[in-house]
């Protein structure tokens, strides 16, 4: 599934390929939580903007409209119109960032849905059940993602428990994926390395969860309380301990100086919130760093976002009329910004491509990390 095209220092440089298409790595995720981009794109739109792959949230499909009719629609790329590779996230995330209420077992975790207040649980098995309704390309495992810091004591129990807890997803995937009832029976897992910002339980984590053997490993917990610097140091530590052979993903993350430090140190995958929500509040990521397109200085600016894009809004609109979709609350100005957003993001991970297929990322690197997430 994941091929090593190329390396340029820890950089990597591959294609992981599925039964739902191949895409290029490192790649950019852009998350569909419903199965739509928030702020009014459609999957029809990501192939305008050079999406290869799109991310949907297990949580929030199960909710509504229910997983159960999801796969009765044929599938999430079947409902949604994408055609190309899909991640579900298992949910883990949303229940303990959302729900007020919780309660954890070794069997799973109870919770309250914070739409209507009824009560859910979700365990090892029910997470897989639903990934397979939603017929993803990719399924990620349940795991607990834990406010960090966290005691230590809890902190190790915790990842202890989340490895039991992938055993079991390993399983109940390969039952459903066996059944001759599933959406997609070639679906894939996911592993995810927890343990907040202690190194040795990162190490030992990551070294339980390849023993399993899976499709891929992700790098979780992060950017939830934690500094930049022990961020760094983490997901540093950790892909030295991850197969070489196997893809790498950096779970929600991040600007793009995060994204090119994530690079640097081998990571493969990457979503992120964060360019459509910036996009719906008027704030774009340009090549010499972040705008605020509410600023008075844009009201008669002709010129488009960013001078050196070719995405579809600078090719056609200006930063003065952009504002005016702003102040007046028009639709078309966030779903303008958005598409911006994201095709610069995408863009940015086929820059880095390029860079390390021609030696260069180190350069590139240089030049790009820190100027990009500067505020103009």
């Amino acid at each position: 599934m994941f091929r090593l095209i190329k390396t340029d220092g820890r950089a990597r440089r591959g294609e992981f390929t599925t039964v739902h298409g191949s895409f290029q790595t490192p790649a950019f995720m852009n998350v569909a939580t419903a199965a739509a981009i928030k702020g009014g794109l459609s999957a029809y739109d990501l192939k305008n903007i050079d999406c290869q792959i799109m991310l949907s949230n297990t949580y929030h499909l199960h909710l509504r409209p229910g997983d159960e009719v999801v796969k009765k629609l044929g599938g999430l790329g079947k409902m949604s119109g994408w055609d190309g590779p899909t991640l579900t996230d298992s949910g883990g995330f949303q229940v303990f960032s959302l729900a007020k209420i919780r309660s954890i077992t070794e069997e799973g975790v109870s919770f309250n849905s914070h739409i209507d207040g009824r009560r859910i649980f979700m365990s090892p098995e029910v997470s897989m059940r639903i990934q397979s309704n939603l017929g993803s390309t990719i399924a990620m495992a349940l795991d607990e993602c834990m406010e960090n810091p966290s005691p230590y004591g809890y902190t190790k129990a915790s990842c202890e428990r989340t490895v039991r807890w992938l055993a079991r997803c390993k399983a109940e995937m390969q039952r459903l994926n066996s059944s001759g009832d599933a959406v997609n029976p070639h679906q894939l897992l996911f592993g995810i390395n927890q343990g907040c910002c202690y190194d040795d339980l990162r190490v030992d984590n990551m070294k339980a969860i390849v023993d399993l053997d899976l499709d891929g490993y992700a790098i979780g917990g992060l950017a939830v309380g934690d500094t930049k610097e022990d961020m760094y140091r983490t997901f540093a530590l950790v892909t030295d301990y991850a197969p070489r052979d196997k893809i790498r993903y950096l779970m929600g993350i991040g600007t793009p100086g995060n994204i090119i430090e994530g690079v640097a140190q081998g990571v493969d995958l990457f979503d992120c919130v964060m360019p459509a929500r910036n996009g719906r509040h008027g704030h774009f990521f340009t090549n010499n760093g972040i705008i605020n397109i509410m600023n008075n200085r844009y009201a008669l600016d002709e010129s488009p976002i960013d001078d050196s894009c070719d995405c579809p809004v600078c090719r056609r609109y200006t930063r003065a009329y952009i504002r005016h979709l702003y102040k007046a609350k028009e639709a078309l100005g966030l779903r303008l910004g958005v598409t911006h957003n994201l095709y610069f993001y995408n863009n940015l991970l086929r820059r880095i491509r390029e860079a390390i297929e021609q030696d260069r990322f180190q350069q590139f690197r240089h030049e790009y990390q820190e100027r990009l997430d500067a505020r103009i």
